[in-house]
């Protein structure tokens, strides 16, 4: 198998219950609920996307022909010989991300993540699973380490998701893409997270940290 990667690097870990926490990123290209493309944005199921997975032309980015082709360049940037950790991504990862990947990065000392919209069947042999539902998106996970819901979504209200099984649950606030101007949206949707969590004490709120201190 082919992987496309759009692009990798190594960073602190932003949001989540890892928040804070070495990590190498490798983001996969493509998705199943958006194209991509800023005119396919209002009719996808997750519209509120503000991340770049197409094609393979970001930092570290490119296609690796084998599982373990992509192992050794992700452990290249782990800056010791100690017990590594990275987060697969995209985009959606479900559609690339196999059990030979997962071996060959154990193989090579690395705890294995991933951040998935849940509605692709993944690999069994995951350290961390992390489901993020989008929209009125299936979600066929239903056993999860790490629920994390961008908050409000009118077709994804956190109820929806009371049968998932999960170790912990997150709110992360929406950015609302309706706005030329994002952070006064930010503050009302960070609210509304506050609120929420408060009243259903079982979540827990999740910010984006790497961008609140400007990392990658």
């Amino acid at each position: 198998m082919t992987y496309s990667v759009k692009e990798m690097f190594y960073t602190l870990q932003g949001e989540g219950f890892h928040s804070g926490r070495p990590a190498v990123f490798c983001r996969f290209t493509g998705c199943n609920l958006w194209s991509g493309r800023e005119q396919d944005r209002a009719k996808a199921v997750c519209s509120f996307c503000d991340t770049d997975f197409v094609g393979t032309d970001g930092q570290n980015g490119g296609k690796f022909k084998t599982a373990e082709d992509l192992a050794t360049r992700i452990r290249s940037f782990w800056p010791n010989d100690s017990l590594g950790f990275v987060v697969f991504t995209g985009g959606e990862p479900g559609l690339q991300l196999d059990d030979a990947l997962i071996k060959a990065m154990h193989k090579l000392n690395i705890e294995c993540a991933v951040e998935s919209n849940g509605t692709v069947a993944l690999p069994d042999n995951l350290d961390w699973v992390c489901i993020s539902p989008k929209g009125r998106s299936e979600v066929i996970i239903e056993r999860c380490d790490e629920l994390k819901l961008v908050y409000p979504q009118a077709e994804a209200p956190p109820e929806r998701f009371d049968h998932i099984k999960s170790k912990y649950r997150f709110l992360s606030p929406i950015n609302d893409w309706t706005e030329q101007s994002l952070y006064p949206a930010k503050q009302v949707s960070t609210r509304q997270c506050i609120d929420y969590c408060l009243a259903n004490p079982k979540w827990s709120l999740s910010l984006q940290t790497h961008k609140i201190i400007n990392i990658d």
